[in-house]
């Protein structure tokens, strides 16, 4: 059994570098996620429809900003630095509807934008976020709506 999980650890290290390579081959590196969670959340802050759901919930933005860029690191490089339950975050909060989750995207995607060094990189990192959004919504209103609420992502914005 040891074997098995020696080989198992080896495979996982392996798959988290090749992910990681994929990644920076296309300009997502350590230093882009920094930048990137920077600028989109100081958008979030400025924005009319966000802002203030933020701010209610934020107390001590340097520690947030810390804790999504190991988030975002995890998601695009497979780190596994990050732990937490980013459903159960967002099933706290009320009223989050379509809406909220569209605008979300649309400053993300401004964002990639802005910072973009390679369109496949946007890419990656947009389908990765719209993935997110989507599964964030669809739990919400699958916890609130029952199985009708499956599909609720479906017509979320794409890049």
């Amino acid at each position: 059994m040891p074997a098995i999980r020696e080989r198992t650890r080896s495979e996982v290290l392996q798959a988290r570098k090749a992910k990681r390579a994929q990644a920076e081959a296309l300009g997502v590196d350590e230093a882009f996620v920094s930048r990137m969670v920077e600028a989109f959340y100081a958008a979030v802050r400025a924005d009319e429809m966000l802002g203030p759901i933020f701010a209610e919930r934020i107390e001590d933005w340097p520690v947030h900003l810390e804790r999504m860029k190991r988030f975002w690191r995890s998601i695009l490089f497979n780190s596994g630095e990050f732990s937490g339950n980013p459903m159960q975050k967002h099933l706290a909060i009320p009223g989050l509807e379509q809406r909220h989750f569209a605008r979300w995207l649309e400053l993300f995607y401004d964002t990639l934008r802005s910072l973009e060094r390679d369109p496949g990189g946007t890419s990656l990192v947009a389908g990765r976020a719209r993935s997110i959004a989507d599964s964030l919504l669809t739990g919400i209103a699958v916890n609130r709506d029952g199985l009708s609420g499956s599909s609720a992502g479906k017509d979320l914005p794409h890049v």
